[in-house]
């Protein structure tokens, strides 16, 4: 049987890794792995809790658009017309790659600012993040033997 605390706590560190705080899931995922807790658990609950942590950032990304008028705003028009332009040339398949340190949380927020779909951006953002802990699980796997 799983260990529920090791679980609670590796939910944490994925849904803070996938906000914009620093923070490392991966590292929690493997430190688990070391010691022996089963994969399916550990990917599932480090799947979820990224996706939560990036649905956080899409809703924050939503909200925040109704203020992009105003002086104290942190993104300038131009910068948003950019991430506008870079988002619509790459289109909505870059979601995938949410989980690419650095460009991935603000991605996650930048498709909330764009109004991108909710199911179109769980699913393809889940997708991603299931894919990114199932390699490094398989990896940790075939190195540890």
């Amino acid at each position: 049987m799983e260990d529920p605390s090791a679980l609670a706590l590796l939910a944490l560190s994925a849904f803070g890794s996938a906000t914009l705080l620093p923070g490392s899931s991966e590292a929690a995922l493997l430190a688990l792995l070391a010691a022996g807790h089963p994969v399916g658990p550990l990917v599932l609950v480090a799947t979820v809790g990224n996706v939560a942590g990036s649905l956080v950032n899409w809703g924050f990304g939503r909200y925040l658009m109704r203020f992009r008028d105003r002086r104290w705003f942190p993104v300038s028009g131009a910068t948003l017309a950019r991430a506008e332009r870079g988002y619509r040339r790459y289109g909505l398949w870059s979601l995938l790659f949410a989980w690419v340190p650095v460009v991935g949380d603000p991605l996650t927020v930048a498709a909330g600012a764009l109004r991108v779909g909710f199911l179109p951006f769980l699913l393809l953002v889940g997708a991603g993040k299931a894919g990114r802990y199932l390699v490094l699980a398989a990896g940790f796997q075939a190195v540890a033997g």
